[in-house]
């Protein structure tokens, strides 16, 4: 088994961005320009390295490779997007690993594109990059060619000597264990099951019984081996079930108007394990949003942007009108749900008006919005 944490760092002092390799400070795949960006390397990647896995590391500077982190990243749905505009699309995973001098809620996002015989290219226009583009790596640079695309049989050898550096130990797994319940978070209830006597998986949080029903909140699981952060989040609540072959993260969602809250199962991912070493995850996807009477949302709606509004003017507001704009996100992620269809919109022009605000909750409360939207709209397979 490859051990992330290695794996980028081999990465990062063997190499600078090559034909296999790219690093990034950060992804954005809110806009348009950012998903064209995104779907640009991964076309490039793949089609200069058909026999080896290439990655994409996110969360380093792109000067001097220092490791700042980025926001933990769980849209297990991102081959939705890639599925949509790349014709002979590669497979890729998303993970988000864990550094110790990062702060609990960041994280270094390692994109691996596995080997694809075909050639990936464009099917549908997107941003400035028009349908029927072919892109490939020609050093640090994702360019366009309409050339036949070479292949070089030193990115193998090269890939694979540093994943063979980079495998795991028994050290290696012991360290992780010890740093994630004595020293990362020494102030929660952590835990951890070893599985088919090769996987440890630990997990923290404040446990919590509702209605007869075991939570667990400020969630943080991990699978050691690997140093792979399976789940991560300071808002949500999760239910954890295991038995000897397999892991089931539940996660729920508090969703309410009027200060009247439910919790709403969104997904469930499972992790099944085998005698052989492998190992596979599975999502379910759960999330039925809660509808409410039209006249009231409309009402809601009105109001919310009213806030906004005010905020955009920097006008003073109440102590009523701040505890609203903690909600606002979640609030129009309601009234996007009930039919709202702009609602959606005018939450993401507000973004760098709420990352604005004093309270860093309000800015918190938008991303994690954010990350519900993404899941329900790559569940639709809409882009």
């Amino acid at each position: 088994m490859i051990n992330k944490r290695l794996l980028i760092k081999n990465l990062l002092a063997h190499n600078d961005e090559s034909s296999f390799y790219d690093k990034k400070r950060q992804l954005n795949l809110h806009t348009k320009e950012g998903k064209a960006k995104f779907l640009k390397h991964i076309c490039a990647l793949s089609n200069s390295n058909p026999t080896n896995n290439s990655y994409i590391v996110v969360g380093v500077e792109d000067q001097d490779n220092e490791i700042v982190g980025t926001d933990f990243f769980d849209d297990s749905r991102i081959q939705n997007l890639v599925n949509a505009f790349l014709e002979n699309p590669p497979k890729i995973q998303y993970e988000n690993v864990p550094f110790p001098n990062l702060p609990k809620d960041k994280v270094i996002g390692l994109v691996t594109i596995k080997p694809n015989s075909k050639t990936a290219t464009f099917k549908k226009n997107i941003h400035v990059i028009p349908a029927g583009a072919v892109f490939v790596r020609r050093g640090s640079n994702s360019i366009p060619t309409e050339e036949k695309i070479p292949f070089s049989k030193m990115n193998t050898e090269t890939v694979i000597g540093i994943e063979n550096n980079s495998r795991n130990s028994i050290s290696h797994t012991l360290e992780g264990v010890l740093d994630f319940m004595n020293f990362r978070h020494k102030d929660l209830t952590t835990k951890y099951h070893v599985f088919k006597e090769l996987f440890v998986v630990c997990w923290a949080g404040n446990k919590k019984k509702i209605r007869d029903k075991v939570f667990f909140s400020r969630v943080d699981i991990e699978l050691i081996n690997e140093q792979i952060k399976l789940f991560y989040s300071a808002l949500d609540e999760v239910t954890i079930e295991y038995n000897e072959k397999t892991f089931a993260i539940t996660e729920y969602v508090p969703l309410g108007l009027n200060d009247k809250t439910s919790y709403y199962p969104l997904e469930r991912q499972t992790l099944t394990f085998f005698d052989n070493g492998y190992y596979k995850i599975e999502t379910e996807f759960l999330f039925e949003p809660p509808q409410y009477n039209r006249k009231m949302m409309f009402h809601i709606y009105n109001s919310n942007l009213a806030l906004l509004q005010k905020l955009n003017k920097g006008m003073g507001l109440t102590p009523n009108e701040k505890r609203d704009l903690l909600n606002l996100p979640s609030t129009l992620m309601i009234c996007f749900l009930n039919g709202f269809e702009e609602a959606k919109t005018k939450l993401i022009e507000a973004k760098t008006l709420l990352k604005a605000v004093e309270n860093p909750v309000v800015y918190t409360n938008f991303k994690e919005t954010m990350r519900i939207l993404r899941k329900v709209k790559y569940d639709k397979n809409s882009d």
